[in-house]
């Protein structure tokens, strides 16, 4: 089955990167699924979605705006007293609880997000526009919440940027409706399950490369500071994804499909930028690896858990499918 497959593989990406970090390392792999496997995931992306659907998403003010809030204002308030607490226990050291802290500041992932939530049966649709929405405001946020949280000014490159988000995200889901107006669409529909496979070894792929490069550079952690960032992670993570769904699917009663889109897209915190950021504001600091652990520990582990809670979003779309009529973005045509 789809679930015994990707479990399986899974397990075989992080044993091979515990085993060969340096293959999965190499520039090769991560610019066969970093660069061109997610450019084929948001072609597919965009040849499987109408243009209503994009439409719907866009003006999706309720949705965008919760999970824009979520990623920028209720990340690095919830982090404030976690952050205090964990300084008045020592529980960890100062460096780590400030990378903590610039892991709140994070807008969510590029790719990650939008891939999870195909895999969930969200809507595809709204976590592409919040994948892109969060990253353009996080290109002013996050500098500004660094600035106000540790007084550091930073200019982020406001260009390439926003050509990388073009070049990744925003030209194969512009070629990708244009491939709708072809044949391409019927041998789409024709052929589904295979290229949901196809997603799901780019995901794999993605997978062993961020493991590999984690295994190979390390974090720079004792093993007592280790065991508790995986202690308060994991919980962070799941707490914020399963936490939103259920505000906007409970609280606000938001179609099943736009709240596991809305859970991943906030509950997400994004590598691409952090590392540069991190490297950007504490150039030559001797706890460098320290800034970087807590995003590198969450990256992979965000993979990880979201494909773990896949099954279950799927087995929601389907329970709550009748009830949720033709109120999801994604379902209107």
């Amino acid at each position: 089955s789809t679930k015994t497959f990707f479990l399986l593989g899974m397990a075989a990406a992080v044993s091979l990167a515990r085993l060969s970090p340096a293959l999965g390392a190499r520039p090769a792999v991560a610019s066969a699924f970093g660069k061109f496997g997610v450019a084929f995931v948001f072609l597919i992306s965009g040849l499987g979605l109408r243009a209503s659907d994009l439409s719907a998403a866009i003006s999706n003010v309720r949705l965008n705006g919760i999970v824009q809030t979520t990623s920028f204002v209720l990340w690095p308030l919830f982090m404030i007293p976690l952050t205090t607490a964990l300084r008045s226990a020592h529980a960890l050291p100062p460096t780590i609880i400030d990378g903590l802290t610039i892991l709140s500041c994070l807008p969510t992932t590029i790719n990650m997000c939008v891939v999870l939530t195909s895999k969930a049966g969200g809507n595809v649709a709204a976590a592409l526009c919040n994948a892109v929405f969060g990253n353009m405001a996080g290109i002013f946020v996050t500098p500004a919440l660094l600035l106000h949280f540790f007084g550091t000014s930073i200019d982020l490159p406001f260009g390439d940027m926003v050509r990388k988000l073009a070049v990744k995200v925003v030209l194969p889901v512009a070629v990708g409706q244009a491939l709708r107006a072809t044949r391409a669409k019927e041998f789409y529909a024709d052929h589904s399950k295979g290229f949901k496979r196809a997603q799901d070894i780019v995901l794999l792929g993605i997978m062993w490369n961020a493991f590999s490069n984690a295994f190979t550079r390390g974090f720079g952690l004792t093993g007592r500071d280790l065991g508790v960032l995986l202690t308060i992670l994991p919980i962070l993570h799941v707490a914020s994804v399963g936490g939103l769904y259920a505000f906007l699917r409970s609280i606000l009663k938001m179609p099943t499909k736009d709240a596991i889109a809305g859970a991943f897209c906030g509950g997400h915190k994004t590598l691409a930028v952090g590392l540069p950021l991190i490297g950007t504001v504490f150039e030559g600091h001797p706890d460098l690896a320290a800034f970087c652990a807590p995003i590198m520990l969450t990256h992979p582990m965000q993979m990880v858990l979201g494909s773990l809670m896949g099954p279950r979003f799927v087995a929601l779309v389907e329970k709550n499918k009748d009830g949720d009529g033709e109120g999801a973005a994604g379902d209107k045509s």
